[in-house]
């Protein structure tokens, strides 16, 4: 899911042509005051243009000036989904979602929205977790890395699993850094996040790698499908005991890599 300022439009036109999953035009973080009116006006006529993948809008948070500007205007565009920035209870997403044709997703940034999420799922979208922000409200000390955010990582996943919608992970930081995007997306797919939101088209190809399963667990996963058909609860696989649940996840995994049950 990658991030692009709504203000620059070379920047938008690499997006389009990026091979991401989906793409987020800013008007938020990305684009200074001066520029949010232009911006605005620059990505309403984006989303009306073709796009190979899934094109949203983030909105400035609640509080901005150009806040109820925003949502009219995402509401009324093209935009296949709309991002609202640092959410902290659902009745602020609630209240948008109620207007809106379009799906609204939740930026979870906060101690007060990790502490909410639970409501914020039921009424979200999707949830994406703004980790800079997070980082900043937990007050954890810069450049110790972020095993100290599991916790409220980890939350954010239960949340969305619980209501069956997707979470994605926050961005990293430091865009010529192949080995630590790699391994923050390898920790985001060990927790069981979907994806993982990126701030440049350089990012795209290592998150792609961490998440996509590797031909061993492709292969595995096909062995384990073939016992769907045979009866009985639990059934003896290479030593495991594997039940429905584990026939399902295989399932899932064949899915996701976009490959048949069989060969």
């Amino acid at each position: 899911m990658l991030f692009c300022p709504a203000s620059r439009e070379r920047a938008v036109a690499k997006a389009r042509e990026s091979g991401a999953d989906m793409v987020i035009l800013d008007l938020e973080d990305a684009v200074a005051e001066d520029d949010k009116a232009s911006a605005r006006d620059a990505a309403v006529e984006a989303v009306a243009q073709d796009w190979p993948m899934p094109v949203g809008i983030r909105a400035n948070g609640i509080g901005h000036g150009c806040h109820a500007v925003d949502v009219a205007a995402i509401t009324a565009s093209m935009a296949d989904f709309l991002v609202l920035p640092l959410v902290n209870e659902a009745d602020s997403l609630a209240s948008i979602a109620a207007k809106s044709d379009i799906p609204v997703a939740a930026m979870v940034e906060t101690a007060r929205g990790v502490v909410n999420v639970g409501a914020i799922a039921e009424v979200a979208a999707m949830l994406i977790v703004g980790t800079n922000d997070l980082a900043a409200d937990l007050r954890l000390p810069a450049g110790r890395g972020r095993g100290s955010m599991d916790y409220a990582l980890q939350r954010v996943v239960l949340a969305a699993r619980a209501r069956g919608i997707a979470a994605y992970d926050g961005v990293c930081n430091v865009i010529d850094a192949p080995e630590q995007i790699a391994h923050e997306a390898s920790e985001a797919h060990r927790l069981g996040f979907d994806g993982k939101t990126l701030i440049h088209p350089n990012h795209i190809a290592p998150v792609r790698d961490a998440f996509a399963p590797s031909e061993a667990d492709v292969e595995r996963a096909r062995r384990v499908v073939a016992l769907a058909d045979q009866p009985g609860g639990a059934i003896n696989f290479e030593g495991e005991m594997v039940e429905a649940m584990h026939i399902a996840s295989a399932k899932r995994l064949l899915e996701r890599a976009g490959v048949g049950e069989s060969g």
